[in-house]
C-alpha cells in the first residue's frame, strides 16, 4: 500500500440538503444554464438573484432587501446560499428562521439586532512590525523552577526564522512558547510573530517541504521575502457583533470568586445600545481613516412570515440605519395574519415592509426538472440508481412532494444492498414507498379514520 493514496477521513463533510449547491448556475451575461452548480430550472429566479449578487459586489444594494416566495420546495433555501457562493467566503453571509427570535432569556429585537450586526463584516488592515519566516530551529530552553520542587519550567525559546534574504535567531519570551504550542508550529512552517503583542501566526507549511506524503491536506506557502524584521500589512476580517461581544464580556478579577464566575457558564445577555454606538463610533472613524472598510453580507431570515408586528417594524427601522447588511427574507406562505394582529396580508408579511422588498417568485418544479434533481442528489449521496427507478420516482414526487422522493433514496440504498445489489431498482422504491408515507397520505388516512385519534 503507497502512504500517498491513503485518503484522510476528518475533513470529510456530512452530506446536508443543500450539499449540491455551488453557485447560482449562470453564464458571463448572467443568463441560466438549463442544469448547472447544483441548480435545475428557476432560471428567472436565479437571473434575477444574479442581478442582486452583482448589486452586492457594486455596493449598490446595502440597506434592501429581497423576498423569496413561493410554494414549498421549490429551492428558496437553495437560491440564498447560491447568492452566498457566488459572494465568497469573505463576505458574512448569516442564515437564521423567523421563529428564532421568541427566547426565554432575550428581547425578540435583540435577536435581530444580533443577527444583523452578524451579517456587517469589518475589514482591517493594519501595519505591523512582524518577524516572518520559516521556522528552522524550535528549542525551548528550561530551567529549575522558581517554586521549589522537582519541576522545570520553560526560562525562554530559541527560534530561529528563514526568508530569501537570510536567516534571524530570536530568543523569545516562554508566554510565546504557549502560543507556538496552540498554533502546532514545527519546524518547516511559516509563521510571522507580531513585535507589539508577540501574537503567531501560522501561516501554512514552506512549499519546499510540498514533495513529502502527508496524510493530512496541508496548505503549501511560498519562502517569505525580504528581511525576517519587517513591517507587513495585516488583513483581519470580523463582524461587528465579534467587536460587540468582546467588548461586552466582563474582564474579572484575579480572585477566586471571579475566577469561579468565569469558569461558570453565563447566562447568554443582551449588549446595550450605548456599547453598539460606542463601537459604531470607532468603526466609523477606522473606516474615515482608511484603515478598516466595511463589508455589507446577507442576513438571510427563514420561514419570514414566522416573525411578528413587533419584529417587522423593528425590520423597516434597521433596514434605514446606515449600517445595514442585504436583507433576504423566504416565505411559501399565502394571504394569512400577519402575526400578533388581526389583519391579513400577502406571505403573512405587513404591506408597507412588503413595499421595500424586492419579490422573486419561485415555481414548482416539472416532472424532468424533479428527475435531474433527483439524479443529482443520487450523486451526492453516491447512490447507484437505473433509469427506470429514476423515472418511477420522479412520478412519486409528482404525486407527493419532492422533498419525500429525495428522503426514500437512502432507504431504498439499504433495502438494494440487504437484498445483495448496489443498484436500486424499482422493486426497492415500492418496498420504501410502503413503509413511509408521505404528508398527503398520512392525511388522508386521518380523515378516514379520525374516530381513532383524540382531538
Amino acid at each position: 500500500m503507497r502512504i500517498e493514496d491513503v485518503q484522510s477521513t476528518s475533513k470529510k463533510q456530512r452530506i446536508a440538503t443543500h450539499t449540491h449547491i455551488k453557485g447560482l448556475g449562470l453564464d458571463a451575461n448572467g443568463t441560466a444554464i438549463g442544469l448547472s452548480a447544483g441548480f435545475v430550472g428557476q432560471a428567472a429566479a436565479r437571473e434575477a438573484s444574479g442581478l442582486v449578487v452583482d448589486m452586492i459586489r457594486g455596493k449598490k444594494m446595502a440597506g434592501r432587501a429581497l423576498l423569496l416566495a413561493g410554494p414549498p420546495a421549490t429551492g428558496k433555501t437553495a437560491l440564498a446560499l447560491g447568492i452566498s457562493q457566488e459572494l465568497g467566503s469573505k463576505v458574512p453571509f448569516c442564515p437564521m428562521v423567523g421563529s428564532e427570535v421568541y427566547s426565554s432569556e432575550v428581547k425578540k429585537t435583540e435577536v435581530l439586532m444580533e443577527n444583523f450586526r452578524r451579517a456587517i463584516g469589518l475589514r482591517i488592515k493594519e501595519n505591523k512590525e512582524v518577524y516572518e519566516g520559516e521556522v528552522t530551529e524550535l528549542s525551548p530552553e528550561e530551567a529549575e523552577s522558581s517554586t521549589g520542587g522537582y519541576g522545570k519550567s520553560i526560562s525562554h525559546v530559541v527560534i530561529g526564522l528563514k526568508t530569501v534574504k537570510g536567516t534571524k535567531q530570536l530568543k523569545l519570551d516562554p508566554t510565546i512558547y504557549d502560543a507556538l504550542i496552540k498554533e502546532k508550529v514545527a519546524v518547516g512552517d511559516v509563521i510571522y510573530i507580531e513585535a507589539n503583542s508577540g501574537a503567531v501566526k501560522r501561516v501554512g507549511r514552506c512549499d519546499s517541504f510540498a514533495t513529502e506524503y502527508d496524510l493530512e491536506a496541508e496548505e503549501y506557502v511560498p519562502i517569505p521575502k525580504g528581511e525576517v524584521h519587517k513591517k507587513k500589512e495585516i488583513v483581519q476580517d470580523i463582524t461587528l457583533h465579534d467587536l460587540d461581544a468582546a467588548n461586552a464580556q466582563p474582564q474579572g478579577g484575579q480572585d477566586i470568586l471571579s475566577l469561579m464566575g468565569q469558569m461558570m457558564k453565563p447566562r447568554k445577555t443582551e449588549i446595550t445600545e450605548k456599547l453598539r454606538q460606542e463601537i459604531n463610533k470607532v468603526v466609523n472613524k477606522y473606516i474615515d481613516e482608511g484603515i478598516a472598510e466595511l463589508v455589507p453580507g446577507v442576513l438571510f431570515i427563514d420561514e419570514v412570515h414566522m416573525l411578528d408586528i413587533e419584529c417587522f417594524s423593528y425590520l423597516n427601522r434597521a433596514l434605514e440605519s446606515p449600517l445595514s447588511p442585504i436583507v433576504i427574507l423566504a416565505t411559501n406562505r399565502g394571504i394569512c395574519t400577519v402575526r400578533g394582529t388581526d389583519m391579513t396580508s400577502p406571505h403573512g408579511i405587513p404591506v408597507d415592509l412588503l413595499d421595500r422588498l424586492v419579490i422573486v417568485r419561485t415555481e414548482t418544479y416539472g416532472p424532468t426538472e424533479m428527475i435531474q434533481i433527483l439524479a443529482i442528489r443520487a450523486q451526492v449521496e453516491e447512490i447507484d440508481i437505473d433509469e427506470e427507478s429514476l423515472a418511477f420516482l420522479g412520478q412519486v414526487g409528482q404525486q407527493t412532494s419532492l422533498r419525500h422522493a429525495i428522503q426514500l433514496l437512502s432507504p431504498a440504498s439499504i433495502v438494494a444492498k440487504a437484498n445483495g445489489r448496489d443498484k436500486i431498482s424499482k422493486a426497492d422504491l415500492e418496498e420504501v414507498g410502503g413503509l413511509y408515507l408521505d404528508a398527503k397520505s398520512s392525511a388522508r388516512l386521518l380523515q378516514e379514520h379520525q374516530e381513532r385519534y383524540i382531538t
